[in-house]
């Protein structure tokens, strides 16, 4: 059973930094050419390329912090029916308890709000203990001096095994099967 959580917890933390990071520097770039286009369409040199380097590094974190949300959103769906060491997740219809083939966003959303606010909440642990971890054994005075968006890409990837481990034992209409 381990070896399914690891599997499955290795394809979804792939998928979610992989389109993470594509989706945020496609709106990273959309708001840097917006910005250029609306500014001024000058002939591009050295200035104005540092510039828009400038302004799509700007960018990158704050989209990459809402990508983060869309791609855990978009992400949960492929949990579900993909054979991993002989088990599987099973998305089960609430009124008649039958598994779902076809899953749709709309069926996901009570199961992804149990599973974001347990990662929520795992996350928000491992960033106390990071504090404490941080006060006792390093200079750092505060949070903010080392914290950033990719360490708590970090937090909700580690949180995300955890999350996947206990998240048939807190939804009902998530079920493991062998397959």
């Amino acid at each position: 059973m381990g070896g399914f959580f690891l599997r499955l917890w290795l394809r979804w933390s792939l998928g979610v930094v992989f389109f993470s990071l594509f989706f945020a520097s496609i709106i990273s770039s959309t708001i840097t050419f917006y910005l250029y286009l609306i500014n001024s369409v000058d002939t591009i040199n050295k200035e104005i390329l540092s510039a828009l380097t400038d302004i799509a590094i700007f960018w990158f974190p704050i989209s990459f912090s809402f990508s983060i949300l869309i791609t855990l959103f978009l992400s949960i769906k492929y949990l579900f029916n993909r054979c991993y060491n002989n088990y599987r997740f099973e998305l089960l219809e609430c009124s008649t308890k039958e598994s779902i083939k076809d899953i749709s966003y709309r069926d996901l959303i009570k199961v992804w709000r149990k599973y974001l606010s347990t990662i929520i909440w795992l996350s928000s642990s491992m960033l106390i203990i990071a504090l404490i971890f941080t006060n006792l054994f390093t200079t750092y005075k505060t949070l903010f001096e080392w914290f950033n968006i990719y360490y708590l890409l970090l937090f909700i990837l580690l949180s995300g095994y955890f999350s996947l481990v206990i998240l048939s034992s807190r939804s009902k209409q998530v079920k493991i099967s062998k397959c």
